[in-house]
């Protein structure tokens, strides 16, 4: 039986448990998913005491992972977090979902080859962004207000990576993506740079909606994904792994997404 939870702080908001349940109820599989608040510093605790064999991992826990699990994938290793724990022959196995998450929903809106990226943020999150994004596209920058982050930022990166002051820039309107990936609403100082943008709004954020920055994106008639896309996606690849099956990625992808739609509404 798959027992599960998605593990953070704050958590009580998250749609994980709502999307998990949809698909194992699809898959036909007995299974249990349920949010628990972890905070930082007590993942370790958890897990010394938990009968859970499965974990979607949120902030500010993504990082403190790396201490906890005895198996850690190449791309956990790579990004320096990963957001996905799960028992194999009694041992914690670390990986993310979060690059595949891009990764699927940058095809699915048919974003391939590009020649510039501009990623804001510097975080767990931007890490896999940059990991995905870094292998279609040419160019990829990266607004950051910690210098202390770049090391692992370039670790998770198969391009050089430009960093650029946090401060306005008119880089967001000549990139032919940008990739918002801070917290709460950081991103909001952004907004007055904003003026014809030429590519596409990626907001790793969906509560709540819409951001500051996608409004502002939206009414210059370009395109703005939303973070359910990776919500999404992520969880799918997660549900692959917790249950060893392969999925419809399309069919889960839109019962997901309706079901999410009508909880936030």
């Amino acid at each position: 039986m798959i027992n599960a939870a998605v593990l953070g702080s704050p958590i009580a908001h998250s749609l994980s448990p709502l999307l998990h349940s949809l698909a194992y109820e699809y898959l036909g599989l007995s299974a249990r998913y349920e949010a628990i608040e972890v905070k930082a510093g007590e993942l370790a605790t958890y897990l010394s005491a938990t009968d859970k064999n499965a974990l979607s991992l949120t902030m500010p826990l993504k990082e403190e992972a790396l201490k906890v699990s005895h198996v850690t994938s190449e791309i956990a290793k790579r990004i320096s977090c990963g957001n996905t724990l799960f028992q194999k022959d009694g041992d914690w196995n670390l990986t993310s979902t979060d690059v595949a998450g891009f990764e699927f929903a940058l095809k699915m809106h048919e974003i391939e080859q590009i020649e510039s990226t501009v990623i804001i943020g510097a975080g767990a999150t931007a890490r896999a962004a940059v990991a995905s994004v870094s292998t279609i596209s040419k160019s990829v920058s990266v607004i950051s207000r910690n210098p202390e982050r770049e090391r692992a930022m370039n670790q998770a990166s198969l391009v050089e990576i430009t960093y650029l002051p946090w401060e306005l820039t008119d880089q967001l309107n000549s990139a032919e993506l940008v990739i918002n990936t801070t917290p709460d609403r950081a991103g909001d100082f952004f907004v007055s740079s904003i003026e014809n943008p030429a590519g596409t709004f990626f907001e790793v954020l969906y509560k709540p909606w819409p951001t500051a920055m996608s409004k502002a994106w939206s009414e210059s008639e370009n395109r703005v994904i939303d973070g359910l896309d990776l919500l999404i996606h992520q969880g799918i690849s997660q549900v692959e792994i917790f249950s060893g099956l392969a999925v419809d990625r399309e069919f889960l992808y839109a019962k997901m997404r309706r079901a999410a739609v009508s909880k936030l509404a």
